[in-house]
């Protein structure tokens, strides 16, 4: 029967670690306006110890390299980073270690800058090399205002309450640099989301957020009004108040109205009779007139009748050769004139 070491099994979980372990863990597609600062988060888990002729060889991890759209990022190939080469440019920035956080920073991304970025790590021996292939696809978009949202509804709160503003664009963004303001004062914070707790009214103002060191980027501002318990216990009787003495003042207006009306019903009723009296006179007047005008129409009537006979009466007695004829006629004329009278 073999005899076991009480080294053995622990030799045994060290080298399935080492070979089992080895990772790059990525986070999901990025993406990013342009000249905005992007942060790439990243952590790697690297090989522990591989067997060499029987021997349990350590390893130690020296170099690490980003590189853009290339599979393995070994050798020559160009990187953007490289734990080896001594770089001045601040565009790409390693915020990692050789131990297991590969967490990349791009400032100032510009739209040549949408492509695939893949770690590598390499050790002390060709046994502790390896590059995480999955990669990750940043996409640059151009730069547009930025949105922010807060609590929902009403953006009246109270005292004391919490609430949370949250800074997006159009697309899903990861970790990316942002700044935020109150009115126009810049504030401390950073980060996709602010997060206000125990307000006061000093919290109160106009909030927007934009991205790092450019200032189109800024969002429309979202109004916030904290109200102190002091003002609420204040001005809730001065509300009532101001309430009541509307509702009297409306029911003052109404009463003036009502004992206006009714005195004009009076005082037109007071003056009836006496426009009844003015027309009963009205009619009686006419009347006599009008025989007055028919009596003096008549008179007139007989006076033109009369002239008429006189002027053929005067016209016959020029003419004596029909004197018999004249006076004839003569007779009817005055006839009809009696008839008239």
């Amino acid at each position: 029967m073999a005899v076991w070491d009480k080294k053995t099994p622990c030799c045994f979980v060290m080298i399935l670690a080492g070979v089992l372990g080895q990772s790059v863990n990525y986070p999901n597609p990025i993406c990013a306006v342009k000249g905005s600062t992007v942060t790439i988060p990243c952590t790697f888990t690297p090989r522990a110890l591989f067997q060499d002729k029987g021997k349990t060889v350590l390893l130690q991890v020296v170099r690490v390299v980003w590189c853009q759209n290339h599979l393995i990022c070994h050798r020559e190939t160009p990187s953007v980073y490289d734990s080896n080469v001594t770089r001045t440019s601040t565009h790409f920035r390693y915020l990692g270690d050789k131990k297991g956080i590969c967490t990349l920073q791009i400032e100032n991304i510009q739209m040549q800058d949408t492509k695939t970025y893949r770690f590598r790590m390499e050790a002390d021996n060709i046994e502790g090399h390896f590059t995480g292939t999955r990669g990750v696809n940043i996409t640059v978009i151009e730069g547009s205002k930025m949105r922010i949202s807060g609590p929902s509804g009403e953006r009246v709160v109270k005292s004391g309450d919490e609430v949370t503003f949250t800074c997006t664009a159009f697309c899903s963004f990861h970790r990316l640099g942002l700044a935020w303001y109150r009115d126009e004062h810049r504030l401390l914070e950073e980060g996709s989301a602010l997060r206000l707790s125990a307000l006061t009214a000093a919290d109160s103002g106009n909030y927007s957020c934009a991205l790092k060191d450019k200032a189109s980027t800024r969002s429309e501002p979202y109004s916030l009004h904290v109200q102190d318990d002091e003002v609420q216990s204040v001005n809730l009787p001065l509300v009532a108040g101001v309430g009541v003495g509307v509702l009297l003042a409306l029911l003052t207006l109404i009463i003036v109205v009502f004992i206006i009306v009714i005195r004009r019903r009076r005082a037109a009723a007071a003056e009836k009779p006496q426009m009844d009296d003015v027309a009963v006179q009205k009619p009686q007047e006419n009347t006599y007139s009008n025989i007055l005008e028919r009596q003096e129409v008549s008179s007139a009537a007989e006076e033109v009748n009369y002239a008429s006979v006189h002027f053929k009466h005067n016209g016959a007695s020029s003419r004596p050769e029909y004197d018999d004829c004249s006076q004839t006629e003569e007779a009817v004329i005055y006839t009809s004139v009696a008839r008239l009278q």
